[in-house]
C-alpha cells in the first residue's frame, strides 16, 4: 500500500517498477548494474477518484503519455532501494500537488489610516525636499 495523503492510497499493483540501468558516466557500475528505476503510473486505470484523476489527466506534464500513463525515471542515486524510493516520493508529490487547491482570492482596499498615512508622508517628502531650494535673502 503507498499513502498518499490521509484519504489518498494506491494499491503497490497499480504503480508498475522496473529497474534499468542508468545514464550518464559511472564508469563499471553503469555498465553493469540496473540501479535506475523506471516507474509507470496509469491514471485512468487507478483506484483514485474521478475527481483526481481527471485532475491528473488535465495537468499539462511532460511525463505523461496520450493514453494517461505518468512515467517517472529515477536515477540520480547510486543505489536501486533509494532511486524506488525517490520514484515513489516524485509520484506522491506529484498528486499531492493536483489534489491541493489554492484558495480564492478576494481584492482588498488600504484602510482609511492607511491612505492618510501615506499622505502625511508625502507632503512631509515635499517639505523636505522644498527646504532643499536656493535660499533668497
Amino acid at each position: 500500500m503507498i499513502f498518499i495523503s490521509n484519504t489518498i492510497s494506491l494499491n503497490d499493483s497499480e504503480v508498475d517498477i522496473s529497474a534499468i540501468r542508468a545514464q550518464g558516466a559511472g564508469g563499471q557500475n553503469v555498465n553493469k548494474v540496473s540501479s535506475a528505476i523506471h516507474l509507470r503510473f496509469d491514471i485512468p486505470a487507478s483506484s483514485l477518484s474521478d475527481v483526481i484523476k481527471q485532475r491528473l489527466l488535465d495537468s499539462k506534464d511532460s511525463r505523461m503519455t496520450k493514453e494517461g500513463v505518468l512515467i517517472i525515471k529515477a536515477q540520480q542515486f547510486r543505489t536501486q532501494e533509494r532511486n524506488r524510493i525517490d520514484a515513489l516520493e516524485r509520484l506522491q508529490s506529484f498528486i499531492i500537488q493536483v489534489t491541493h487547491v489554492n484558495k480564492t482570492r478576494r481584492p482588498t482596499k488600504p484602510s482609511r489610516n492607511a491612505k492618510r498615512k501615506r499622505v502625511d508622508e508625502k507632503t512631509q517628502r515635499g517639505k523636505t525636499k522644498a527646504l532643499r531650494g536656493k535660499v533668497d535673502y
